[in-house]
């Protein structure tokens, strides 16, 4: 018969037993990555948001030691991509890019239609940068202001039309809270995409469009487009001589785009912060400011916790904006 082991030799190799499983994770997160880590964006590549994250995940590859590889995963206006980001294992190796339209509007505009909650499913880990967007119109249009527009679209009656990438789009909507906050009516010509719309806009089949500044920029130099106004709360950096739609007249108007870095709910706090810690230490690099206004953006280094605020607050102003318009997708 074997002797029994001592009483405190039981208890100490007890508490190794239970201890050794719970050590693996914690070893694997202190090391983490320890291999390439996935990112899907669900938008266009060669887009400016994908050029920024790209950017910004670029930088992180360099301080963490692991290739970022992202994956564009297009359909549904980005809900494809959203909905398979939510279902990922959540061990830090799959990780998100998306903008305020996949988790602000989609679920306003397709609602009981979307697979994930943008609140629920997804840990903001941080900000990377917001796309300016601009007042166009074709210069068939005799207004060089916001004013002088409103006032020749008003004497239209109606028939002034806009261009925008498809109901529920990121430019219906900016038009639909630009017309519910002047005052003015429009009619809208929905098309399969912005680029598109941009292109028609330039050729003077339309009047106006909220248009990013990629979208834009081929159109300046033959005056075949004009901004006349900026959409966000501050002038554009990259345009600072256009005044705001706000300043000119359309009090409060705040129209923002922005792209940001989600992981799946459920990864661990420890590579949560890592992440965090990483993303943070790559905006402020020297050279990723001027590297992301190149590619048509504004750096954004919000933190997790005002990213989550921010979209909420997105929320909030774009369910009023989609209840007002009675906006619904196909």
């Amino acid at each position: 018969m074997q002797p029994s082991p001592p009483r405190l030799f039981r208890r100490t190799l007890g508490f190794a037993m239970l201890a050794a499983p719970l050590g693996l994770p914690v070893r694997a997160q202190e090391g983490y990555p320890t291999r390439p880590v996935g990112v899907i964006l669900p938008l266009q590549a060669g887009s400016a948001s994908d050029a920024a994250a790209r950017i910004l995940l670029e930088v992180m590859e360099a301080d963490l030691g692991q290739r970022f590889a992202v994956e564009n995963v297009l359909g549904a206006a980005g809900q494809i991509g959203a909905e398979r980001a939510a279902r990922a294992r959540a061990d830090g190796y799959t990780l998100a890019a998306l903008n305020n339209s996949i988790l602000t509007i989609l679920p306003l505009i397709r609602q009981g239609r979307v697979g994930f909650d943008p609140f629920a499913d997804f840990i903001p880990v941080s900000g990377i940068a917001t796309i300016p967007t601009y007042l166009g119109v074709n210069p068939a249009v005799p207004a060089r202001t916001v004013p002088e527009f409103l006032a020749w679209a008003r004497s239209r009656n109606g028939e002034a039309n806009y261009a925008s990438g498809g109901a529920g789009s990121p430019q219906h909507l900016a038009t639909e809270m630009f017309m519910a906050m002047s005052g003015v009516r429009m009619t809208h010509v929905p098309y399969r995409g912005a680029t598109q719309a941009a292109a028609d806009l330039a050729a003077g089949h339309v009047d106006v469009m909220f248009i990013a500044h990629t979208l834009a920029l081929p159109f300046l130099d033959g005056n075949k487009v004009r901004l006349i106004g900026f959409a966000g709360p501050e002038r554009s950096k990259a345009m600072p001589d256009i005044p705001t739609v706000a300043e000119q007249g359309v009090a409060g108007y705040d129209y923002s785009s922005w792209i940001a870095l989600f992981a799946p709910k459920g990864t661990p706090d420890a590579i949560v912060a890592r992440l965090r810690a990483s993303a943070a230490k790559a905006l402020a690099a020297p050279g990723v400011e001027d590297r992301l206004a190149r590619a048509g953006n504004q750096i954004w280094p919000l933190d997790h916790a005002a990213l989550a605020a921010t979209m909420r607050a997105d929320f909030a102003r774009w369910q009023q904006v989609v209840r007002t318009a009675d906006i619904k997708a196909d």
